[in-house]
């Protein structure tokens, strides 16, 4: 089963976690750019978190926010 993208905002932190599953210790960190971090799966590299810091901030100086990152959504079939 694929996983469902959860969004989290931290007001405090300004920080939006964009999450595919629970983070966990072992997942490595690369920082894409734009102060945007990614949490990767130590085995296959596919990127299961993303980390958005300054998130407010960049929704007042634009209004097009763009990822580094590439993706194919799909609906979730329902049971």
């Amino acid at each position: 089963m694929e996983a469902k993208l959860t969004f989290k905002y931290d007001r405090q932190g300004d920080i939006l976690y964009i999450n595919k599953t629970p983070p966990y210790p072992e997942q490595e960190s690369e920082e894409l750019g734009d102060e945007v971090i990614a949490r990767l799966n130590p085995k296959t590299r596919e990127i299961e978190n993303l980390e958005v810091w300054f998130f407010s901030t960049r929704l007042l100086r634009s209004d097009l926010f763009e990822l580094p990152v590439t993706a194919e959504l799909r609906l979730v079939e329902k049971n």
